[in-house]
C-alpha cells in the first residue's frame, strides 16, 4: 500500500521499483499514470520532486499502479494511446497500437503521396489506428476500414470522428476482403495488421489476458489470416495496386512464398523494421 500523502520523487522511486518486474519501460509507465493521476506534465514530475501529491491523487495513482503491476497495459488503464501523430480510444475490445505499424502506414503514406483519389482499405482495422490517420494525412482518399469484431468497429468509429475524419472512412463488418467484394469496389491501396501470432504462443503471453485473443491468434501457424487475405487480392484489388501487410519477425521468408505463389505478376518484398527484423510484406503491381 502506496502512502497517502507523499513527494514525487519518493512515489517515483517506490513505483518503479514495483513496475521494473512487469515492464521494460518502468519509468515511463509510472510518469504516465502519475501524469494522469495529477494533471501535471511529466516536465513537472522530473522537475519538481519535491512536490507533495494530494491524498486523493495518491489514492488515484495507487489504484492505476496496482493494476499495471498486475500486467494490465498501461493504455487500456488510461484508455488511449497514441499513433504517429494521433491519438486514439483502446479499450480491451481493440489490440493496442504498436510503433512497429507506424512503418506500415509511413510506406503506405509515400505511395499515395500525390495519387489523388484512390479507394484504400485497412483490413483489420481493430482501434482504426491505420485507417484513420491515413485518411487524416490523405484528404482526397476514400478509405475502408474492415474488421469482424462489432465492438471493435464501434470503437474504431469513435476514433474517426473524434480525430476529424467519420465522412471519409467507410466501416464494414465481415471477413478479411469479402466485405470490399460484396460492395463492388476495387482496391488500389490494401494495409492489413492481422493476427499473425501462432495460436500455441497466442495463449502463453501475458498480454492475451488482456487483449482481445481475435486480434492475437494466427492459427497453427501464425499465417492463417495473412494467408487467407493473399488469395484475396486479386479479386478486389485494381489492376495496379499496393498491398501492406504486417507479419511477426521471422516470417518473412514464409510469407514471401505465398504472395509470389498468388500474386506472380507483382513485385513482392519483405521490409525490415528500425530494430532490424523482418516486419512488412510490399505487394505491389504496377
Amino acid at each position: 500500500m502506496l502512502p497517502l500523502q507523499t513527494s514525487i520523487g519518493d512515489i517515483r522511486g517506490l513505483a518503479i521499483r514495483r513496475l521494473s518486474a512487469h515492464s521494460p519501460t518502468p519509468a515511463l509507465d509510472c510518469d504516465l499514470l502519475l501524469a494522469e493521476a495529477t494533471g501535471l506534465s511529466r516536465a513537472f514530475l522530473l522537475a519538481h520532486s519535491e512536490h507533495l501529491l494530494t491524498t486523493a491523487q495518491m489514492r488515484q495513482f495507487s489504484a492505476w499502479l496496482k493494476r499495471a503491476v498486475a500486467g494490465e497495459p498501461i493504455a487500456y488503464i488510461l484508455g488511449r494511446r497514441g499513433f504517429y501523430d494521433l491519438e486514439f480510444t483502446v479499450t480491451p475490445d481493440v489490440l493496442i497500437p504498436r510503433p512497429e505499424t507506424e512503418l506500415l502506414l509511413e510506406q503506405a503514406l509515400i505511395w499515395a503521396k500525390n495519387r489523388g483519389a484512390i479507394t484504400a482499405a485497412d483490413v483489420g482495422t481493430g482501434s482504426g489506428a491505420l485507417a484513420v490517420t491515413f485518411a487524416a494525412h490523405m484528404p482526397s482518399a476514400r478509405v475502408i476500414a474492415i474488421d469482424q469484431s462489432s465492438a471493435a468497429l464501434k470503437v474504431a468509429a469513435q476514433n474517426a470522428a473524434a480525430n476529424g475524419v467519420a465522412d471519409r472512412v467507410h466501416f464494414a463488418q465481415g471477413d478479411l476482403l469479402l466485405p470490399a467484394r460484396e460492395m463492388g469496389i476495387k482496391l488500389d491501396l490494401v494495409m492489413a495488421n492481422l493476427p499473425y501470432i501462432p495460436t500455441d504462443e497466442a495463449r502463453a503471453l501475458p498480454v492475451s489476458q488482456y487483449e482481445p485473443m481475435l486480434a492475437l491468434d494466427g492459427g497453427a501457424d501464425g499465417l492463417d489470416l495473412i494467408r487467407r487475405l493473399l488469395g484475396q487480392l486479386l479479386d478486389v484489388c485494381a489492376p495496379q495496386f499496393l498491398a501492406l501487410l504486417e507479419f511477426g519477425a521471422g516470417q518473412g521468408e514464409a510469407i514471401l512464398a505465398i504472395a509470389q505463389q498468388v500474386a506472380p505478376a507483382a513485385k513482392a518484398e519483405i521490409l525490415f523494421d528500425y530494430a532490424g527484423f523482418d516486419r512488412i510484406l510490399r505487394v505491389e503491381k504496377r
